[in-house]
């Protein structure tokens, strides 16, 4: 037992350290990257547009979040472009959003795997791995259990994903180990965060136990909800830009509030500003749900202003995220504040 305790220590001993945009001013590099070619190109035009989409008085940013670069290092990326007033609504898997920044808030950490370990060995220690980085499968499991008391504090009735998170951001303000999480802080600038597949994650174990716990009289999770309020909030923001990292469900279901609105009567235009950063392709049938040009005959993003980046995000983002936070283009924006729509 004690061998088993020392091993699991010695692979969870290197905590992934999240990068700081703010400590480093990337605009050099990504200028540079401007006059080169193949994808160094792409992430200096996109830079561009992003940074045009924060000078558009009128526009509101939408940002998705699909994969793991969270628990890879960017988390504070994240939470920045919020505090510093870049980002106003989110998208993302429940992964990026429980499994990974919540996670942390309770004071649990990602860590840098040391070296390459068989992943029979790792699920004998209780170590879940995310491609080079660990994860303690023991303290995940206490996550679960903090969803489900959250679960367990509130109204028997249907709540949309954006509502349940910011329940979750009022419990961390009061209880959080980690203080400043991507959650808290969009709860304390009302951006709403919209989890389409919110049982896709650590909190669906939380709510089924929630729900087995409580037959006939528990609370749930309304995607149909999360689609509504989406939309509204695209009615309501009129311009908008998108930064999208990865694709998926995210992607997908904040383009297609364009369409929902059309559908409820609502006249609105078409997302102005997109970028993409994926690793995906159109080898794979979809690329993530397809290209933003692809997007465009379905009625969602606009071709004028739009990128996609082929690259692995963690790699572009913080350049991209420096480029912009420094170059101040934010500080001149109203908050948005959507999350007071509901309220």
């Amino acid at each position: 037992m004690a061998e088993t305790t020392n091993r699991k220590a010695e692979l969870l001993s290197k905590p992934v350290e999240h990068v700081d945009i703010t400590s480093f001013d990337a605009r050099p590099i990504v200028e540079a990257m401007g006059k080169m070619s193949f994808s160094s190109r792409d992430l200096a035009r996109a830079t561009d547009i992003f940074n045009m989409a924060l000078e558009d008085q009128d526009c509101s940013i939408i940002l998705t979040l699909a994969g793991s670069t969270s628990a890879g290092g960017c988390m504070h990326v994240y939470r920045d472009l919020v505090k510093y007033g870049l980002v106003d609504a989110i998208v993302a898997t429940g992964a990026s959003i429980v499994d990974m920044d919540f996670f942390e808030a309770l004071g649990y950490k990602h860590y840098q795997a040391p070296e390459q370990v068989d992943d029979n060995i790792l699920r004998d220690l209780y170590i879940d791995r995310i491609y080079d980085t660990f994860i303690d499968e023991e303290e995940l499991q206490a996550c679960d259990h903090v969803i489900k008391d959250i679960a367990d504090s509130l109204e028997r009735r249907p709540y949309s994903s954006r509502e349940f998170i910011w329940e979750m951001g009022k419990w961390l303000k009061q209880n959080a180990r980690k203080h400043d999480s991507l959650i808290e802080t969009c709860y304390d600038h009302n951006v709403p965060i919209f989890v389409p597949a919110f049982s896709d994650c650590s909190a669906g174990f939380g709510l089924v136990k929630h729900q087995v716990e409580n037959p006939g009289n528990s609370m749930s999770i309304d995607s149909v909800a999360d689609f509504r309020e989406l939309t509204e909030i695209k009615i309501e923001a009129g311009a908008t830009g998108l930064l999208m990292v990865g694709g998926g469900v995210p992607k997908n279901f904040v383009q297609d509030t364009v369409v929902c609105a059309e559908i409820l009567g609502k006249e609105v235009e078409m997302h102005k500003y997109a970028v993409q950063v994926t690793v995906a392709d159109t080898r794979d049938g979809a690329c993530s749900s397809s290209t933003l040009k692809e997007a465009a005959s379905w009625g969602k993003v606009q071709t004028v202003h739009e990128q996609m980046v082929f690259a692995e995000a963690s790699t572009v983002i913080p350049l991209l995220a420096s480029a912009s936070w420094h170059k101040g283009e934010w500080k001149k924006r109203k908050p948005r504040e959507f999350t007071k729509l509901f309220l």
